[in-house]
Formats: structure tokens, sequence, C-alpha cells
């Protein structure tokens, strides 16, 4: 028989402002070990050079990722101008380079052509699979990656400053999958000067912002103590954009073991998704028909 994962059962969202150089797998570990918590994992992966918010799902609230991964988010990036690279970013090895420059105006002229629901190519080094690889090990290996472009919804993308004539700082929101770099290339290309991302940082994402998160060196000071616990955030945070109804005492006993269960009277509409709580606490879920909450995800809480 197998032995059951070591750690504590405990359940909630650490938000920690990621830095820059770290993975984010290798921040959730860290994480992980700070609360001694059996199950972790995080919403969203910002690259190791990206910093700001990473949303880090403990126990329960691993169950509530997707809708996290699935809410707006947004970013502040710089571009340089006048190179492109092979990662599409600082870290990679510049391969064309360009003399033209373009103005404010038409920086801000071109910028509505990538909002809305666009199609994005993601960049060749990237976690993106290609019959089963990485497409970023593939690249890494000499071999031309052809990626497909996929559908981004892009809510708005702003120009927040232009420090000089080589970079200019800007600000998307964006929906689920998008590339920062994708944005930076083919903005580059378009106003025919090229560019690449140099610095890059997420300010929030759904309901959690960088500047309510824990630093790394935070999390290493209160690791294993009480007061690392005081940080964490309910798991119904990551349900913030469905709607909550609340459940009887007997449809919630119903609910917790997988079956429907009655819920009250709500302005919810047939078949949409919504969360059921008792108490204030989240106990399932699923899908709203006549009264009864239909579970797709239960809570053990």
């Amino acid at each position: 028989m197998g032995r059951g994962r070591k750690g504590r059962d405990i359940s909630g969202w650490l938000v920690v402002d990621k830095p820059a150089g770290l993975t984010s797998t290798a921040v959730v570990n860290k994480v992980r070990w700070a609360l001694e918590a059996k199950k972790a994992g995080h919403a969203g992966t910002l690259d190791p050079a990206a910093t700001g918010v990473l949303a880090i799902a403990l126990g329960e609230a691993t169950k509530t990722v997707p809708y996290i991964t699935d809410a707006l988010k947004c970013y502040r990036f710089t571009v340089r101008l006048g190179a492109a690279t092979n990662t599409d970013d600082a870290e990679g090895e510049v391969i064309a380079t360009a003399e033209a420059r373009p103005t404010d105006a038409q920086i801000t002229a071109a910028l509505p052509a990538f909002t809305g629901q666009i199609m994005q190519v993601p960049p060749k080094f990237s976690a993106v699979k290609v019959d089963g690889e990485r497409a970023y090990a593939l690249a890494r290996d000499g071999e031309d990656v052809e990626l497909a472009a996929r559908p981004l919804w892009v809510d708005s993308l702003d120009l927040i400053a232009r420090p000089d004539a080589d970079h200019v700082e800007l600000e998307m929101v964006c929906g689920k999958g998008g590339y920062v770099r994708s944005i930076a290339r083919d903005l580059g290309e378009t106003l025919g000067c090229l560019g690449h991302v140099l610095t890059l940082r997420r300010t929030w994402s759904g309901p959690f912002e960088a500047e309510d998160g824990l630093s790394l060196d935070e999390v290493e000071r209160l690791a294993r103590t009480p007061e690392l616990d005081t940080f964490l955030r309910p798991l119904e945070e990551g349900l913030a954009d469905l709607p909550e109804l609340p459940a009887t005492p007997e449809g919630a006993a119903r609910l917790r073991n997988g079956n429907p269960g009655q819920v009250l009277a709500s302005d919810v509409e047939y078949g949409d998704e919504a969360w059921a709580s008792l108490d204030g606490k989240a106990v399932a879920v699923g899908s709203y028909r006549a009264g009864e909450l239909h579970p797709s995800r239960v809570f053990n809480q």
C-alpha cells in the first residue's frame, strides 16, 4: 500500500508577490514547505523573469484554481523597441534589429488592433505542447517550431509611459492563456520597429492584487509559524466571479455526498454555474436547476 502525502490539511489561498529569477513551481514548493501543506497549486504561471501576483491554492482551494485561471488578469510591462529576440523577451538572443522608432501617437493608434477577441501565436520558447513535446524544448534543440494561433480576449491595452525613444510601458488586461511576449513581438512588427519584453509584472489576477501579496522573503521568515497562517485567505475568494447560493442544511448534506441539494431562491438562471454555501462556507460548485444545485465539485471543509 502506498504512503499518503505528509503534511497539514490546510485550505485557502496565499497570495505571493513573486520575485524575478524563480519559476512559479519553485515558489509553490517554497510556500507548501513553509505552511507544511499537504497539497498546493497555483493559478496562472509566470515566467521566471516576471514578478507580481502568484495566487497559491492550498488543500480544498485547489478545486477553485480553474476559476482564477479563467479570470481577467492585469499586466504592466516594458517593451524594448528596435530589436527582436528568439524568446520575445530580454532573456533571449537578438535575431533582428530596426532603426525605426514610432511616435507615441503611432503606438496609441496601433493598440486597438490588439484588443477584443484576437488570435495570438505563442512564443516559440513557451510551454505549449507540439506532438507531445514542450515548444521550448524543441526550440532549444534548434528545431524550427511552428505554433498555431489561438484565441485570446484582451479587455484593454493602454500606453502608460514612454521613458525614451527605445522603451514603452504598457498595461494589458486579458483573459486566460495570454502571452505578453507575443503582444510585444507583434506590436513591434506592426509598428515596423520590432520589439521584445524587457520587464513584466502581473499587478492583479481575479480578486488577488500584488500589493496585498507577501514577498518570498516574508514567507521564508514566517515559515512554519502560526503567524504565516494568518495571511491565508478563504477558498471562497477563488469563487468570487460565481454567484453564491445559500444552501439549506439538508441541501448542504446532500451536496457533500455528491447529490443535488436544495438552495435558496435566487435570480440565477437555469443551468448557470454557481456555488452553494452554508454559514458562509463553500459546500459545492455546480449547475443551478430549479431550486437545486447539481454539484460538479464538492468541498470538504
